[in-house]
């Protein structure tokens, strides 16, 4: 399986699996880039998987669908363009073989969902739209602290190896709030040269890995001294997971 990050808009990604003749596209905010891609290595589009509502993730899909050979796939709990499959955490669905289980993350909208598989000798792929980030996460829209911790948590206990492909580019801009938090984190500290180095040569940081998240993600690491102490530091209501995380979400609401 290929993994290709599209670009659009002003930083979103619009992540494409393909075999080299069929392809499955995540999250389409926009088809003129899918469409494109699909022209350019003559691949059928065959499958459309949805994370959540918001029109930058779903505007696409109507243009998509007189070429599209497949299902879309999509949040059982949201407002998704019709026709679609409704998914729900616990339910799994097939494309060319490949197994995704659906996993329930609800907190940047309330019915968002990810999608976690794994292809045939190659690490496992999480699709996780706008609730982890590389170095962050998604806004409390429409969820609570609480719901956003505990869905942060069960994508941190995901295997290590697993490819985090979220839907925007914000690396640096997380990495600058995450040394605000742990400024003596050394993982995080290379990891922002690793980044700016990418990011300098025209190159995307993504997709992560859940492994790399568990170093360098303050929003991944509330049990941990440094990121407790900002917190508390921010007014924190107490030292707990979910007030820390709670501190943290407000800070990075207002980080400049």
């Amino acid at each position: 399986m290929n993994l290709v990050a599209l670009p659009a808009f002003s930083d979103n990604l619009i992540w494409m699996l393909h075999d080299g003749s069929q392809a499955l596209v995540v999250d389409p905010g926009d088809s003129a880039p899918v469409l494109a891609a699909l022209t350019e290595w003559q691949l059928v589009l065959s499958g459309i998987l949805v994370t959540h509502h918001h029109g930058d993730h779903t505007g696409g899909i109507e243009a998509l669908r007189s070429v599209l050979q497949g299902p879309v796939w999509g949040p059982a709990r949201e407002s998704i363009p019709q026709p679609f499959t409704p998914l729900s955490a616990g339910q799994s669905l097939e494309w060319r073989g490949l197994r995704f289980e659906v996993l329930g993350v609800p907190g940047h909208t309330a019915g968002h969902i990810a999608f976690w598989g794994q292809p045939a000798g190659q690490a496992p792929l999480l699709f996780c739209g706008d609730t982890l980030f590389s170095g962050g996460c998604g806004r409390l829209f429409e969820g609570t602290a609480a719901q956003m911790h505990q869905s942060l948590m069960a994508l941190a206990a995901l295997p290590a190896e697993t490819r985090v492909c979220c839907a925007h580019e914000y690396t640096l801009s997380n990495l600058r709030f995450a040394v605000a938090v742990e400024p003596d984190n050394q993982d995080l500290l290379r990891y922002v040269d690793h980044c700016t180095a990418v990011r300098e040569r025209g190159e995307f940081t993504l997709p992560s890995s859940i492994g790399l998240e568990r170093l360098i993600n303050p929003f991944l690491r509330c049990a941990l001294p440094g990121p407790r102490h900002a917190a508390l530091s921010q007014g924190a209501g107490s030292a707990a997971e979910v007030d820390v995380f709670a501190a943290l979400r407000l800070w990075k609401n207002n980080f400049r």
